[in-house]
């Protein structure tokens, strides 16, 4: 359930839709849980804890906003080269979010999806997940995709290894392929590109996320460790990418010229 939210915080929403474009797709480079926990002198596993917290609260924020598609970079395939006893608390963290947080999806129409080599994880959190997919798939207030098990490049190869299958079974004609009809052939297919990354921690780096989709995204860098990353700093990453001008390789004037045929 939905907690009541303050008037100052239904206030800053409102002012933000005033105030430019909400982006139709946020993309989130999750990071510094456990930077987060060493810095208090804490197992690794209380930032992990912490950050799920996290997850909540920006899931809700982003539905509120009108965020139509939130991608979060959950488990990479790097992931799996981490020590086996926090790799191991990672699945169970994951299964019992999945688990617990279902309910919620659907009270606040949120379909989820996912990314990525979905037979590597545990059984169990293979069978919770399609679970929750299945009974959320007529939401339609946003998409929430986690990207599990997930390496940029991974998903490119085995997009083209699609594309070789459909043009050795002639269901696909070579001549006709572009950026567009490639990307149909990508585990994101149903998703639009992001218009914003945001990637908590510092760092300076996608570490192999949606490498083909980010080519035109806006980036916002925070130091914010993910366990601190709150609604006011998804509301200040918002007003970042809203300064921003996006020309997609044209010229500032040309920009402002459509702008202004659109609003006329």
């Amino acid at each position: 359930m939905v907690k009541q939210k303050p008037n100052s915080d239904e206030k800053i929403q409102e002012e933000l839709k005033k105030s430019g474009a909400i982006p139709t797709h946020i993309a989130i480079i999750m990071d510094g849980n456990g930077r987060w926990a060493k810095q208090r002198g804490l197992p690794r596993v209380a930032g992990h804890k912490r950050g799920v917290d996290t997850v909540k609260t920006i899931v809700e924020a982003c539905a509120e906003l009108g965020v139509k598609y939130l991608t979060l970079y959950t488990f990479s395939t790097e992931n799996w080269n981490r020590p086996k006893d926090e790799v191991s608390t990672l699945m169970k963290l994951l299964l019992k979010s999945l688990k617990d947080r279902v309910d919620e999806l659907c009270e606040n129409e949120i379909r989820l999806t996912t990314i990525g080599d979905i037979n590597a994880l545990p059984e169990m959190v293979q069978k919770q997940l399609l679970s929750d997919i299945e009974r959320t798939k007529n939401n339609k207030k946003m998409i929430l995709n986690l990207a599990l098990s997930y390496s940029g490049r991974w998903e490119i190869i085995k997009g083209i290894k699609k594309l070789c299958d459909a043009v050795k079974n002639k269901n696909f004609d070579m001549d006709e392929l572009d950026e567009k009809s490639f990307s149909k052939f990508l585990d994101s297919n149903e998703l639009p590109d992001p218009d914003l990354v945001i990637r908590t921690s510092g760092e300076f780096r996608v570490s192999n996320f949606l490498l083909w989709q980010i080519a035109y995204s806006e980036f916002v860098i925070t130091d914010v460790l993910w366990p601190d990353f709150n609604r006011n700093h998804l509301y200040e990453s918002i007003r970042i990418f809203q300064k921003r001008e996006r020309r997609f390789g044209k010229v500032s004037e040309q920009v402002k010229s459509e702008k202004k045929q659109r609003q006329s």
